[in-house]
C-alpha cells in the first residue's frame, strides 16, 4: 500500500490551504495519499472543487473538534 502523508493547514485562510495543498501533492507519487487538516470553513467546498478540477480523489472528508480533515489520493 502506498504511503500516506499528513499536512497541517490550520490557521490558513482561503485560498492558502488549497495553494499549499497544490504544492504538496505535486511532490507525491500516483496513488499516494495525503491527509490534510484545516480550520478554514471554506476548505470543505474548496477541497471538493479542487479535487474535481485536478482529477485527484477525495477519499474522505470529516469534521472533528472544529477541524476539517480531508483524505486525498493523488491520481496519475
Amino acid at each position: 500500500m502506498p504511503p500516506t502523508y499528513t499536512v497541517d493547514l490550520s490557521g490558513l485562510r482561503c485560498p492558502m490551504p488549497i495553494v499549499e495543498l497544490n504544492k504538496i501533492i505535486k511532490q507525491l507519487g500516483a496513488d499516494e495519499q495525503l491527509i490534510a487538516t484545516a480550520t478554514d470553513p471554506a476548505f470543505c467546498l474548496d477541497v471538493e472543487v479542487w479535487c474535481k478540477l485536478t482529477g485527484h480523489e477525495l477519499v474522505r472528508l470529516d469534521k472533528r473538534n472544529g477541524n476539517l480533515i480531508a483524505t486525498i489520493r493523488k491520481k496519475a
